[in-house]
């Protein structure tokens, strides 16, 4: 961004301490950090989840907890002191001069409140417009974030919105009052890559125009490289490093940086590397780094596939009223086919709302599916009772995205572990202990562990206990379901060793389902792309990676952020467009696909002139 170096500096925080009283005692979260942001440049603070970074944006803001919360040190905006300020005036500097943009925006949006509203009541708050001066700047404002037909979704609500539609409407909030300062914190964390890279694309947009500063929360390296001019590196409360991104990517000093870098997977990184590939692990003390290393040739492709799914189809009846006739249908999943052998992992990749997640649910019967097959071992999973179901689900296992949410709060991890072993009568109790302690063991955590509760664990901890609690029945497939998103890079990278480690060990076959383009690229044998419920490219991962030839397929690559602070100013091709509603009416009737092979083993569904047109654009872009 265009900073100017010898400016006076629209925020400083100069030796911040945070604390919170815990049993009596108060403990210091930020521990002394410092950091200037000058007029119109953007400065990110990373580091992993617990290292302090959301709390220091909550600081500026002075949004802790009164009572339970100390803030000491010196935070001025434009050379004015903010820990000394009368809350009242503190409220009118908040969403008027700092403006704030949280990680999810269905919890800072008003469910029972149009958004208009909740935008124009900042407006009249902060600027004293009129109800209808406010509405029209609204939907200027609307505008100007890209959302298609502004004045129309004026008094829409925000569950009719998508994702990365609300955001955009997060941001037009945080912009009403043309604030000095834009804290985004992880505000593109939960997104898919395209949705993502809309969001970047139009803060950096929004900062040209307007010539505000940004202070950007994240553990994202790949964004960080893509949005900041400077970076401040934390870890334990304490900033390590802090320098350009330049300098912080080319030339890390200190041994935290380099493992946190190490951890970012790179899009482009497997190219002429056959099979998935370990992350290096890098010593946070040291700075030294092991050698990654490819892993062993586990796929059989001379047994029977473990998992076949033949025009697997799975639809949600939407009706009108408790008794009402049926109005629409979801065509969530429509005819997918595909196979996994053991040994492999194939990877279900698009954007929320494409299927991914009810594909993985349906093979698993979670959601029973309304056509198709889907063959275990050569048994069809769709056509046994719930007793018989109930006993094959020993060999299918799934791993979910949120560990806190699919654990037990109330049940230590020993006991959640033994459960299955001990429903399906494959070990006595005492037999169920050792297998505990020993799958554990197999996780990285110690036997000792077993005694606790989930809360007691850090988010990297607990996804390793539920990967211990799938083991436990010695499944031939696992269904991994967006099982390392929420993760930090460093504990995402342990985690993605450890599955291949497992997988190289006991030939498990994964079906991986994720949105993270760069990760599924270092742990596939194969690749599925879905699109509106449908795979509209499938193939070996060199093959979807190095030559994609559906248009969805390019334009999910080309959103992944690239970890290189030398391409930070060239304009990407980002398309704006909205994943189109998957809702049909009653009577539609599918088109039947046809696919071509673009290499061996390389299937493209053949398309028509809208993903021409969109090629095309695309294309001009770039």
């Amino acid at each position: 961004m265009n900073c100017t170096q010898d400016s006076a500096p629209v925020l400083s925080v100069s030796d911040l301490v945070t604390s919170f009283r815990v049993e009596r005692q108060w403990r210091q979260v930020v521990k002394g950090i410092s950091f200037d942001i000058k007029p119109r440049e953007t400065v990110a603070v990373v580091g992993e989840s617990g290292s302090g970074k959301s709390v220091t944006a909550l600081s500026v803001m002075r949004l802790t907890q009164p009572g339970s919360s100390r803030i000491e040190g010196s935070i001025k905006l434009s050379g004015k002191e903010l820990l000394t300020l009368p809350e009242a005036d503190m409220r009118r500097i908040r969403g008027n001069e700092i403006a704030m943009i949280f990680q999810e925006p269905m919890t800072s949006l008003n469910p029972v409140l149009p958004i208009g509203f909740q935008i124009a009541e900042a407006l009249v708050m902060h600027r004293g417009l009129s109800r209808s001066e406010a509405e029209a700047e609204t939907i200027r404002l609307l505008e100007k974030v890209r959302i298609p037909a502004a004045r129309s979704r004026f008094h829409e609500y925000p569950h009719r919105f998508s994702g990365g539609m609300r955001q955009r409407v997060m941001i037009a909030m945080a912009l009403a009052c043309k604030p000095k300062l834009l804290i985004a914190d992880e505000a593109t964390t939960a997104l898919d890559v395209t949705i993502q890279a809309q969001i970047l694309e139009l803060i950096k947009l929004l900062q040209e125009e307007d010539g505000m500063s940004v202070l950007f929360i994240t553990h994202d390296m790949g964004v960080v490289a893509e949005i900041a001019d400077r970076t401040v590196v934390m870890y334990n409360g304490e900033a390590v490093e802090t320098s350009t991104t330049e300098a912080i990517f080319t030339r890390p000093t200190h041994p935290y940086t380099r493992s946190l870098l190490a951890a970012v997977p790179k899009l482009g990184a497997m190219e002429g590397v056959r099979r998935p590939m370990r992350f290096p692990m890098v010593d946070r003390k040291t700075g030294l780094s092991d050698v990654p290393t490819e892993t062993a040739d586990t796929v059989a492709t001379s047994e029977r596939p473990v998992l076949e799914v033949n025009g697997l189809t799975t639809r949600f009846e939407i009706r009108s009223g408790l008794l009402g006739g049926v109005k629409g249908r979801v065509h969530a999943v429509e005819n997918v086919s595909f196979s996994l052998q053991p040994g492999e992992t194939l990877a279900l990749v698009g954007e929320s709302g494409c299927g991914k997640s009810t594909t993985g649910r349906s093979v698993m019967r979670l959601i029973e599916p309304l056509s198709g097959s889907v063959l275990l071992d050569g048994e069809d999973v769709l056509k046994l009772d719930q007793k018989t179901l109930r006993e094959r689900r020993v060999r299918m296992q799934m791993i979910f995205q949120d560990p806190f949410a699919s654990l037990n709060p109330r049940m230590d991890v020993g006991t959640t572990i033994a459960e299955p072993l001990l429903i399906n009568r494959l070990a006595t109790r005492s037999e169920a202990q050792d297998k505990v302690a020993e799958l554990l063991q197999r996780v990285g955590l110690h036997p000792d562990m077993a005694s606790r509760f989930p809360h007691e664990f850090s988010g990297g901890q607990r996804q390793r206990i539920c990967i211990a609690r799938a083991l436990a029945v010695e499944p031939r497939l696992i269904v991994a379901d967006e099982s390392v998103s929420a993760l930090d890079v460093s504990v995402k990278a342990q985690v993605i060793n450890l599955m291949l480690e497992l997988q190289e060990r006991m030939k498990l076959a994964y079906l991986f389902i994720s949105h993270d383009m760069a990760v599924v690229e270092r742990v596939s044998h194969r690749v599925a792309v879905m699109y509106l419920g449908e795979i509209v490219e499938i193939g070996p991962r060199e093959a979807i990676f190095g030559n994609p030839q559906h248009p969805y397929t390019k334009r999910l690559l080309a959103a992944v952020p690239v970890a290189d602070p030398a391409r930070r100013h060239e304009k990407r091709p980002v398309s704006n467009d909205e994943i189109k509603s998957p809702v049909r009416a009653p009577d539609y009737v599918p088109p039947v696909r046809q696919y071509r092979e673009a290499s061996p083993g390389h299937a493209v569904m053949i398309w028509g002139e809208e993903w021409e047109r969109k090629d095309q654009r695309t294309e001009m872009a770039a």
